[in-house]
This record gives structure tokens, sequence and C-alpha cells, in this order.
């Protein structure tokens, strides 16, 4: 199998989902789900999807389980959509990655606030940016 072929097929699975997701599930508990990436075996038979979520916990919580249910659904329409011999076996997959990013960025603001609290005895270095003599 042709690295480009799958590198093909994960794409086309990747936007066909989104589409789907947004489209065409009609599960009230499904908010606000955005498909990240997909990684796909050599041999085109199983697909790890991974979705990031957005909302409260609450929301994330329900958007899951809805998702979760769709999944017999999701792997149908793709059999459909897609023209290869054998449908991949579709997982889920949460993708915390934008949680994550989101984490780093508070705690850099906290340094950074942290760190311009500090700078008004100006150390060792006058006002002129030179160091001082002692």
């Amino acid at each position: 199998m042709s690295q480009l072929r799958v590198e093909k097929v994960k794409e086309f699975l990747k936007q066909e989902i989104s589409k789907i997701i947004l489209t065409e599930l009609k599960d009230p508990r499904i908010g606000f789900a955005t498909v990240t990436r997909v990684e796909l075996s050599g041999d085109l038979r199983n697909a790890k999807v991974f979705i990031s979520l957005m909302g409260s916990d609450d929301q994330k919580a329900a958007t899951w389980e809805g998702l979760k249910s769709t999944l017999g659904y999701l792997r149908t329409e793709i059999a459909k959509r897609v023209q290869l011999r054998f449908a991949p076996e579709i997982t889920l997959h949460l993708d915390t990655s934008m949680d994550h990013s989101v984490r780093i960025q508070e705690l850099l603001r906290q340094i950074n606030k942290e760190n311009t609290k500090g700078e008004g005895s100006q150390d060792e270095f006058g006002a002129s940016g030179r160091r001082k003599d002692y």
C-alpha cells in the first residue's frame, strides 16, 4: 500500500466524518466537535478518529456520548462514500491537545504577570539599563 494512498484516504475520512458530524447527525447531545486528525493503519482497515470538543465539561461529556452512539452510522456512511474493498473500523479518540495548549497559555500568562510585577525593583540595573557598580 503506498503511503500517498494512505494519506489521501486519511484526508478523505477526516473531511467526510467532519461533514457528517456537522450536517447529518441529529442527536441533540452533540455540540461543537471538530475532527482534528485521523490515523489509519497501513492496510486501511482501522481508523482512529481524533475529535476535539468545545464547551463546558457537561457539554463535552454529552457530546462525547452522542458521538460514541453514532459510530455505526458513521461507519455505514463512510462505507458508502469511500471506494475501498473494506470500510475501515472507526474508533473515536478524544483529542485534548487544545485543552493542553490553553493550559500552557494560562501558565505562560501567569508567569509573565509575575515577572512584570518584579521588574519594578530593577535589580542590579539602573534606569539607564547599565549595570550598577557596587
